[in-house]
């Protein structure tokens, strides 16, 4: 286990699925159509789906397609996040949480660049995916039980939010994630065209 695995443990004590859910709701209640918070929910389905394809990936092949879907949404997401949410937090009064959430997440990139290295046909990939997704769900967790509903309630300008927002992750992904409505048994490319391969691979 590297330090970073260590750190990462060290930061990220569990929740149940019930906890993570009840906040999902709460923030759900707390979002309107088409605003920040409810494509930051949809994007946070779209990694969930991703983490659940990988680990249910039968091959080695099929563990690395799921990495490189996951990796689209989860860097737009992040990025969007840090660029947009995050210093609007700090300027809402949080500037603890939001050095926190710069700091989970800069953990997770390094994380999933170890993850690229690892050969996919191992048990070790599968406890390196295990540590980014208890790392990533606990980190959604914060921001959908307590940061994100401080910043929609606090934040005096959610339309820039919301514009600011969406452009960053397009900017990155390409095009928006129809995510609200993404379940386990649908199949959907991540960059809007079903069919395409994630990253523009044949």
């Amino acid at each position: 286990m590297s330090i970073v695995d260590k750190a990462l443990g060290a930061i990220t004590p569990p929740e149940s699925d019930e906890a993570r859910a009840e906040a999902t709701e709460k923030a759900r209640m707390a979002a309107s159509p088409g605003d920040w918070l409810s494509m930051a929910l949809d994007h946070h389905q779209q990694i969930r789906v991703a983490f659940t394809e990988c680990r249910n990936a039968v091959d080695a092949a099929a563990r690395l397609a799921g990495m490189k879907r996951l990796a689209l949404v989860l860097n737009g997401h992040s990025l969007a996040e840090e660029v947009v949410l995050y210093p609007a937090l700090a300027k809402a009064g949080e500037k603890g949480h939001a050095g926190m959430a710069y700091t989970e997440q800069t953990t997770a990139k390094m994380q999933m660049a170890e993850l690229e290295r690892i050969d996919p046909s191992t048990d070790e990939w599968k406890d390196k995916l295990e540590h980014i997704r208890g790392a990533v769900l606990h980190h959604m967790f914060e921001e959908e039980g307590s940061w994100f509903l401080k910043l929609k309630e606090d934040y005096d300008d959610q339309g820039f939010l919301t514009a600011r927002f969406r452009e960053e992750y397009e900017r990155y992904v390409g095009g928006e994630i129809s995510g609200a409505t993404a379940g386990m048994g649908e199949t959907r490319s991540f960059d809007g065209r079903d069919g395409a391969s994630p990253l523009g691979l044949q």
